[in-house]
């Protein structure tokens, strides 16, 4: 008799999803799928909004990170104009960008996922969650918060606010960077370098505890993407497409962003909302890339500050050789990516052009098609235009990073499963270890985050009939 596990929704992401357990005639686990079972729709109603619009608009895709759909679009709308924004304007984007890596790591690591390996994976559901953390390992917690608030704290000095900063625009950016802005930068970093430093130290400490989720937490062979600098270096704004395989081999090489359908394809199940991207020459499912912190460090060849690429080498050492395929380790890249990022903001923050005025380049639609990508905290993003001549939107595709790890995502959640859960009695911490599996990709499906109170986790047993076996309420 087969049977279904369903856990709806799953829990400590940005948004709803739920997962569900396919159980063979022996209580073994056949199958697992992951469900995005929201729909947003901004590609269709996009459509008929002038250019200059399109950052403000689909910012608003999400709520936690605003900041790489605004300057993608702007991106996009800068190719659109046929412009090169002026060099100031590409530094204080870039900055912007770091502070968005900054906050949503840190919220990532510290408030989604810390409950699970500094708590315990047992602990019971009332206490697995920040508050839990924060009456336990308080330090920690403020720890966190202090790195985000740091990160938040950049976009709004720049933007103006901290979610959805009407400020990236077509052509370059709305205002620079003050010196008082600059000044209160500065004095923050020494600070908030230790902190990253010490999360770092603190986590070398939880992958000694946890060298079986290491192997099982989505650790499988696949391919990895992301942007490049012209040296290979690690790139968060522009540069181009690299990929690799799992043995570290490059395997396709300086693309340029605007021909990504070349080599990117999407594909789409009946099980869910979210569009499952794969790489062209190998065909779907067979294509399956990751994107991301893991992707970015197994793809660039340096980081190119000096205490990040550092800890690269010790990250590196999990790939023997070859990359680092294990999808737990998602949590330590973002913790190296975001001490990279508070070394790159310290190398610029002195830059007089982030002072100046000259900020935005002039210009009328010269074309009628334009891509943006870059780097979010979540992996490369895509926003492609169409446009007519007058500048309004007749086309758009969107290509979020949680959709391109959709099927490594599913291939995760089925190895986790197939380790833990056997028969039909199924303890809530195994559960939620398949909801882990999912949090170390940290997904953002929509602008909510489910990080507070009891788990609302309902599991419900079929048989091949769809007659219910047996139901879980919510803990």
């Amino acid at each position: 008799m087969s049977q279904h596990i369903k856990i709806d929704p799953v829990t400590r992401i940005e948004g709803h999803a739920k997962i569900t357990i396919q159980l063979d005639e022996n209580g073994d686990v056949a199958d697992a799928r992951f469900h995005v079972v929201e729909f947003r729709g901004f590609e269709k109603f996009c459509e008929g909004r002038s250019l200059p619009e399109m950052p403000g608009i689909t910012a608003r895709t999400c709520g936690i990170c605003p900041v790489s759909h605004i300057l993608a679009s702007a991106k996009a709308a800068d190719a659109i104009l046929a412009v090169k924004i002026p060099p100031a304007a590409e530094k204080l984007r870039r900055l912007m960008n770091l502070g968005q890596i900054i906050q949503s790591h840190a919220l990532s690591f510290f408030h989604l996922s810390a409950p699970d390996f500094l708590l315990g994976w047992d602990t019971p559901v009332e206490s697995r969650n920040v508050f839990g953390l924060i009456a336990a390992k308080p330090d920690i917690a403020m720890n966190g918060i202090r790195l985000r608030q740091f990160g938040q704290r950049i976009i709004e000095l720049l933007g103006g606010r901290k979610i959805h900063p009407a400020w990236a625009v077509p052509g370059g950016v709305r205002a620079p960077l003050t010196a008082a802005g600059r000044d209160e930068i500065k004095a923050a970093i020494p600070q908030m370098l230790d902190i990253a430093q010490g999360a770092i130290e603190l986590f070398r400490q939880v992958l000694r505890k946890h060298q079986r989720e290491v192997q099982i937490f989505g650790n499988f062979p696949s391919l990895f993407m992301a942007l490049v600098g012209p040296e290979g270096e690690w790139e968060h704004y522009d540069g181009k497409l690299r990929f690799v395989d799992s043995g570290g081999n490059v395997i396709a090489d300086n693309i340029e962003p605007a021909w990504f359908r070349d080599v990117i394809g999407e594909a789409a199940e009946p099980d869910s909302y979210l569009k499952s991207p794969y790489y062209k020459p190998l065909g779907y499912p067979d294509g399956m890339y990751r994107v991301g912190p893991l992707a970015r460090l197994n793809v660039c060849e340096r980081i190119g500050t000096p205490l990040a690429d550092q800890e690269l080498e010790r990250f590196r050492a999990y790939g023997k050789g070859g990359a680092v395929t294990s999808s737990f380790l998602y949590h330590y890249a973002r913790l190296i990516e975001i001490l990279a990022a508070l070394e790159k903001v310290r190398a610029m923050i002195d830059d007089p052009e982030l002072l100046t005025d000259r900020l935005r380049a002039d210009a009328g639609i010269n074309k009628l098609e334009g891509v943006g990508v870059s780097e979010a905290p979540r992996g490369t993003l895509f926003h492609h235009y169409h446009v007519d001549e007058n500048g309004l939107i007749k086309k758009v595709n969107l290509i979020i990073a949680t959709g391109q790890n959709n099927l490594a995502m599913n291939r995760t959640i089925t190895q986790i499963a197939r380790h833990y859960i056997r028969g039909g009695s199924i303890p809530e911490p195994m559960l939620n270890r398949v909801e882990a599996g999912i949090r170390a990709f940290d997904p953002c499906l929509s602008c909510s985050v489910h990080a507070l109170g009891r788990m609302p986790l309902k599991v419900t047993l079929l048989d091949f009939k769809g007659r219910i076996l047996d139901e879980k309420p919510s803990a």
